[in-house]
């Protein structure tokens, strides 16, 4: 194997409590064993915005991760907060720090789950704040059944970079999110869709790989969903 990019991930954080008495960070290790096994070297960053540069100055790629948290409609005019909002503003705001100064010295940035909707935001996309709200018989997006299974399938745009990447029309995904892209931005383009309409995937052409996915591919609960680490690995060892 050619050497192993060096590829942020960007943690969750919870306050004092629970693991420990003291703030702490954490993120599920399949997200770092996904990336190892398609050939990256992983590294995960503390929330800093101020250190976003420098961070981005020495990786090769950015990974942005999911979590039980919303990103704040105030940064894509989305008005007042749902009742079902939660926010946490500190990781959001190194992570909207991180993602842009990737795209800007283009990086190859993969989001996954909120980190696909956060994607959508930097590239100047909107969100819906809550699915059963506004997407009339939407299906259950926090699927019922464990994560480690999927909860519907996707349609996968032809002629995209995820298409290519998967080599099919349709996955088989696990869903946990209660928002959704509404608009992928200026120039971003929605690769693929949930079977009631709502968005589950996005990326940016203008970009050498900016691709987000609204599932979990780190559970591999698809045979396709190893590809899109392995792409994004390729596009990273490419910089």
């Amino acid at each position: 194997m050619s050497h192993r990019p060096l590829i942020g991930l960007t943690l969750d954080a919870e306050p004092a409590g629970g693991w420990s008495k003291l703030p702490w960070y954490a993120l599920r290790q399949n997200y770092f064993d996904a990336v190892i096994a398609a050939g990256g070297l992983p590294v995960a960053l503390p929330h800093r915005p101020d250190l976003a540069a420098d961070y981005l100055g020495r990786l090769d790629g950015l990974l942005v991760t999911g979590g039980a948290f919303d990103v704040d409609p105030a940064l894509w005019g989305g008005g007042p907060p749902h009742p079902t909002v939660t926010l946490k503003p500190g990781r959001t705001d190194f992570e909207l720090a991180a993602t842009r100064t990737a795209l800007a010295r283009d990086l190859p940035v993969l989001g996954i789950c909120g980190g696909q909707q956060l994607l959508a935001v930097a590239f100047g996309g909107t969100l819906i704040q809550h699915i059963p709200d506004e997407v009339a018989g939407a299906l259950a997006h926090e699927q019922p059944n464990p994560r480690t299974e999927p909860g519907h399938e996707v349609a996968i745009a032809g002629d995209t970079l995820l298409a290519r990447i998967t080599g099919r029309p349709r996955m088989a995904v696990n869903s946990a999110h209660h928002q959704a892209v509404a608009t992928a931005g200026p120039g971003a383009i929605v690769n693929a869709l949930a079977p009631d309409g709502v968005v589950e995937g996005v990326e940016h052409p203008g970009y050498r790989f900016a691709l987000g996915v609204q599932w979990h591919p780190e559970y591999a609960v698809d045979p396709a969903d190893p590809l899109i680490f392995r792409a994004f690995v390729e596009a990273c060892r490419g910089r």
